[in-house]
């Protein structure tokens, strides 16, 4: 993750203590037309016992270069690069003597996510298309074929406690003057990027965020800001209508 090397370059304090760890992923992608023109949705099943979060399977409909498309998986590969396209000596030019010990820590105590992902690695064609078939048990695996997604790099951060970590979500690390920032861990989606960002808003720049001038700004593009909705039932209607609006989507309150 090119976010870690330049926080490693930084060499703020507050970057001590953090190390990453790179997971790939691979998906099944339906090539079959047909099939793929009938399902218009995301289902979400449930993750095996002893997975970690990230592998919650989900047959899922997307546009790719405008044109539908149905995937299944995730899937989780291994693979020492930060980067899709990166080095394979990225995962060990990251370590350094601060994160030696949050990264062995973390690895002990993670001995079930390790096997986890060696399964996954090992896994057959014929392995993958057996999950596919929980959900979808009429399904043809001629219509179905394996493709590399991305690559992840999960926080591994210093803690007293129990030297060592493994995070599933997102941190913002920055120096004590704002002056720069970093968004570690996985990739955010529509429902935490707007949160994040106003976290770190705040935190790179208190003396305006307190200011009346971005208070009115951000309440603008966020009503709801600093307000706890599930205690205002009648401006979370009013959110709710507004977003459906915003984003063409039918709204009802049965």
């Amino acid at each position: 993750m090119v976010v870690h090397f330049l926080l490693e370059k930084s060499d703020i304090p507050e970057a001590e203590g953090y190390g990453g760890f790179p997971v790939g992923g691979q998906w099944l992608r339906c090539i079959n037309e047909d099939v793929i023109a009938r399902h218009d949705a995301k289902v979400y099943g449930k993750a095996a016992v002893g997975s970690p979060p990230m592998s919650v399977p989900h047959l899922d409909t997307r546009s790719i270069d405008g044109k539908q498309a149905l995937l299944f998986g995730p899937y989780a590969g291994f693979s020492t690069k930060f980067l899709k396209n990166g080095s394979y000596a990225d995962l060990f030019l990251s370590i350094e003597t601060h994160n030696v010990w949050p990264l062995l820590s973390a690895g002990i105590k993670n001995v079930p996510l390790t096997k986890y992902l060696i399964e996954q690695v090992f896994l057959s064609e014929e392995e993958r298309f057996a999950e596919l078939l929980k959900f979808y048990p009429e399904a043809q695996i001629k219509d179905w074929e394996t493709v590399q997604a991305g690559q992840r790099v999960q926080i591994i951060k210093k803690d007293k406690e129990e030297g060592g970590v493994l995070k599933f979500g997102t941190e913002i690390v920055s120096d004590q003057f704002g002056s720069i920032a970093a968004l570690l861990g996985a990739s955010p989606g529509a429902s935490t990027s707007v949160s994040i960002m106003l976290n770190l808003l705040q935190k790179c720049f208190p003396e305006n965020w307190e200011s009346r001038f971005w208070q009115d700004k951000l309440k603008k593009m966020v009503p709801s800001l600093n307000v706890k909705l599930n205690g205002q039932p009648e401006m979370l209607q009013t959110i709710r209508e507004m977003t459906s609006r915003k984003l063409g989507l039918g709204f009802s309150d049965e």
